[in-house]
């Protein structure tokens, strides 16, 4: 599906604040509200949009440990860490990408015991050549 410069700034005004109004939206874009309203059923119905969500104030969360851990994957092994790394509980997204790391898995967890106990369980999945993890401190909106 191809965007334009309205589908863009509504996803931008979206980003910033998911329960805008669609009104408010309209007068945003210089449209009516039912332009609007068809613009997000069809950003949804195609999956562009794949859901609304809610953003804690960091401050609220501050006992979770999050982190980023790098993984580098021995050849020809990606889908089977993929698929070990998505039944983890402790992991909130994966993402492939490319370089030095084949794969980077977010985790959040309770405490730093369960922390660990992740870390070593993808250490010790059968592919895995190698991590490295950063922990989150402050994240800052953008």
């Amino acid at each position: 599906m191809e965007l334009d410069a309205k589908d863009r700034k509504l996803i931008s005004l979206l980003r910033e604040n998911a329960r805008i109004p669609v009104t408010s939206l309209a007068l945003h874009l210089n449209v009516s509200r039912a332009t609007v309203q068809n613009r997000i059923t069809r950003l949804t119905d195609s999956g562009v949009i794949q859901g609304f969500s809610v953003r804690l104030k960091t401050s609220v969360e501050t006992s979770r440990i999050r982190a980023l851990t790098l993984v580098q994957v021995r050849a020809r092994q990606t889908n089977e860490v993929l698929k070990f790394l998505s039944g983890l509980l402790e992991v909130c997204a994966v993402h492939t990408t490319n370089g030095r790391w084949d794969i980077i898995a977010e985790l959040n967890t309770e405490n730093l015991e369960e922390f660990d106990t992740a870390l070593s369980s993808i250490r010790e999945i059968e592919g895995v050549a190698n991590t490295e993890t950063s922990l989150l401190l402050t994240s800052h909106k953008m």
